[in-house]
């Protein structure tokens, strides 16, 4: 089964900040796509394409990682 879920990040500004959320959020077990709408200095979206679904904490580890601050969760 596959699944897609959105999730608020704050603290992106620039192409870079992407990059660093995407391949962090790609490790991610389970996680078979990752893309950001960036909103610079507001909140951004990531979706998550996954097998099933993916443990928020696992994501939020992997968002934390990257330097920034996963918010909220939406599928």
């Amino acid at each position: 089964m596959s699944t897609t879920t959105t999730y608020g990040v704050t603290g992106m500004t620039c192409g870079h900040c992407v990059a660093t959320v995407t391949e962090e959020v790609r490790k991610v077990t389970g996680v078979k796509d990752v893309t950001v709408e960036l909103v610079n200095g507001g909140e951004s979206k990531v979706t998550v394409a996954s097998d099933g679904e993916v443990d928020v904490n696992d994501v939020r580890a992997a968002v934390d990682e990257a330097g920034y601050v996963l918010i909220a969760a939406s599928a």
